[in-house]
C-alpha cells in the first residue's frame, strides 16, 4: 500500500522544475521561489498563470480558459456579481474594526443563525478558518476542563499552532502532542457501509478510555462531517449519531468543522452535520462564507459561550467587519435565490451516478454528497489497493484538457471534485469527457 502522503505534498508542482516552461511562467516561479521561500506549493506538473475568474471558469494568461471543479472556496462562483457589488459598495461606505456598532453584520448574524438548530443562537465571528477552529479549541478546554482532542487520522482542520496540532495532514516533522488522539477516518469503500458507523464509535470510546487511562481529560472531538482530507467519506446518514453520543456521555463537546461541506455543498441539507441528524456544540466556518473574502466563524451554543466568557476574553479586530457581513449576506442571497443547494443535489447526484459507469477497473469506488465527490483511484477493483501514481496521471491529464480538480486520501490515491456551487449539468458533461479521455491516457 502506498505510504501516507501529506497534505503539502499532494498534486505539488517541483519548484526546481521551472525550466521548459513557458518563459513568463518559469519567471514568475523564480520570482514566488526568491520571495515566498520553500514552504509555498503549486499545483500541477505544469502550474497555471491565472489573470480572471468567472463563475466556474477561471482563465490563464495566454488565453486558455479551464473549468473548475476543485475552488469550494469562491462557493457561488468565482467574482459572483452580487458578491463583488456588495462588497465594493460597502467598502466604498465604511470599514472598520468591532469596537462600534454597525447594524449588517447583525442581520448577518440573525440569518446565519437562522439556517442552524435552534439550540446554536449565538455566533462569533473570525477573519479565517483557522482563526474558528483555534476558537473552538479554546473554548472546548475552557468549558470541559480537559485537554484532549480526537480527530481522524488524515484531518486538516487549518494552520496555526494549536490547529496544526490537530490537522494529521500538516506537514509538520514536529511529533503529535501526547492529549492529540487519532482515529481511522470512516472508509466506507473498505469496510462494510452498513458497519462503518459502530466501528467507528468504537474507536472513538477507545481513544477515550486510552486518554482516561493516560490521566487526559476529553476536551473535544472534531470532524469535518464530509472527511473530505480523509478521503471523502460522507457515509449514510445517521452513522455518525453514536460517536457523538460517546462524546457527550464522556463529557467532551463536538465541534462540526464546516469550512469544506457547508453552506450547500452537500445538496441534502445546508449543513454537512445537518445530513446526520446532529446538533454541535460549535460549528466552525470559513471563508466560503464570503464566496472568498476573508472571513470565518464559529456559530456556539449560548450557554458555552457564556461559560468561556466567564473565565477568558475574546476579541477579533477584524471578524465581523461591515465588508464581510455585506459579503457573507449576499452570498447567502446567491445560496437562495440561484436555488445552489438544489442544483448542488441534482448536479452532484448527476456526476456521480455518470462516473460510475466509466467502467474503468482503476475507478475503485465514486462517493459523495452534492457538489463534494471523492473517486478512489486503485491497482484494481478485487485488492482495492490505492493508486497514487494513477490518480496523479488522472489530475494531470485532466489539466491538460482544461479542467482543474485536485487529489485526498491518506495516500494521495482519490480525486477531489469540488467545483463552485453554479457548476450545473452542462458542465458536469464538458466534465464528464475530458475525465474519460483523461482516464484512457491514464490507464
Amino acid at each position: 500500500m502506498e505510504a501516507t502522503r501529506k497534505i503539502l505534498e499532494l498534486n505539488a508542482f517541483d519548484m526546481n522544475a521551472a525550466e521548459g516552461l513557458a518563459p513568463e511562467v518559469t519567471s514568475l516561479v523564480r520570482r514566488r521561489k526568491e520571495t515566498f521561500g520553500p514552504t509555498s506549493m503549486l499545483f500541477y506538473e505544469r502550474p497555471l498563470n491565472l489573470v480572471r475568474g468567472e463563475g466556474v471558469w477561471l482563465h490563464d494568461a495566454d488565453g486558455t480558459r479551464y473549468l473548475d471543479a476543485y475552488n469550494n472556496v469562491p462557493s457561488v462562483g468565482h467574482c459572483h456579481p452580487r458578491v463583488v457589488e456588495a462588497v465594493s459598495r460597502q467598502i466604498g461606505t465604511l470599514n472598520t474594526h468591532t469596537r462600534y456598532l454597525y447594524s449588517n453584520i447583525y442581520t448577518y448574524a440573525e440569518r446565519l443563525l437562522g439556517t442552524m438548530p435552534g439550540p446554536i443562537s449565538n455566533i462569533v465571528f473570525t477573519c479565517t478558518g483557522s482563526e474558528s477552529a483555534d476558537f473552538a479549541i479554546r473554548v472546548s478546554r475552557a468549558v470541559t476542563g480537559g485537554t484532549g482532542f480526537i480527530v481522524t487520522d488524515n484531518a486538516y482542520h487549518g494552520n496555526t499552532s494549536a490547529v496544526t496540532e490537530i490537522s494529521p495532514s500538516s506537514a509538520s516533522a514536529e511529533p503529535r502532542p501526547p492529549y492529540v488522539f487519532i482515529v481511522p477516518a470512516p472508509d466506507t469503500y473498505r469496510e462494510r457501509p452498513d458497519a462503518v458507523g459502530a466501528r467507528f464509535a468504537k474507536d472513538v470510546r477507545e481513544a477515550i478510555a486510552k486518554m482516561n487511562a493516560a490521566g487526559i481529560r476529553l476536551a473535544a472531538f472534531i470532524a469535518d462531517s464530509i472527511f473530505s482530507s480523509d478521503g471523502v467519506f460522507p457515509g449514510e446518514p445517521g452513522f455518525l449519531a453514536e460517536t457523538i453520543a460517546a462524546v457527550h456521555q464522556a463529557g467532551g463537546v463536538y465541534v462540526a468543522d464546516e469550512v469544506q461541506p457547508g453552506f450547500g455543498r452537500t445538496g441534502e441539507k445546508m449543513w454537512g452535520f445537518d445530513r446526520h441528524g446532529l446538533v454541535p456544540d460549535m460549528v466552525v466556518m470559513g471563508k466560503p462564507m464570503g464566496n472568498g473574502f476573508p472571513m470565518g466563524g464559529v456559530a456556539i451554543k449560548p450557554n458555552l459561550l457564556e461559560a468561556f466568557g466567564s473565565k477568558s476574553g475574546y476579541f477579533n479586530t477584524f471578524g465581523g467587519n461591515p465588508v464581510a457581513a455585506a459579503a457573507g449576506l449576499a452570498v447567502l442571497d446567491v445560496l437562495e435565490e440561484e436555488g445552489l443547494q438544489q442544483n448542488s443535489f441534482e448536479t452532484g447526484a448527476y456526476l456521480r451516478s455518470e462516473l460510475r459507469i466509466s467502467g474503468a477497473d482503476s475507478v475503485g469506488d465514486v462517493r459523495g454528497t452534492g457538489l463534494y465527490i471523492g473517486v478512489d483511484i486503485v491497482t484494481d477493483k478485487q485488492s482495492r489497493e490505492p493508486d497514487r501514481d494513477t490518480a496523479e496521471k488522472i489530475v494531470n491529464g485532466m489539466r491538460d484538457r482544461n479542467i482543474l480538480i485536485g487529489i485526498a486520501g491518506r495516500h494521495g490515491n482519490v480525486l477531489k471534485i469540488r467545483p463552485p456551487l453554479c457548476f450545473n449539468r452542462e458542465h458536469a458533461d464538458i466534465f464528464l469527457d475530458g475525465f474519460k479521455g483523461a482516464l484512457a491516457d491514464a490507464s
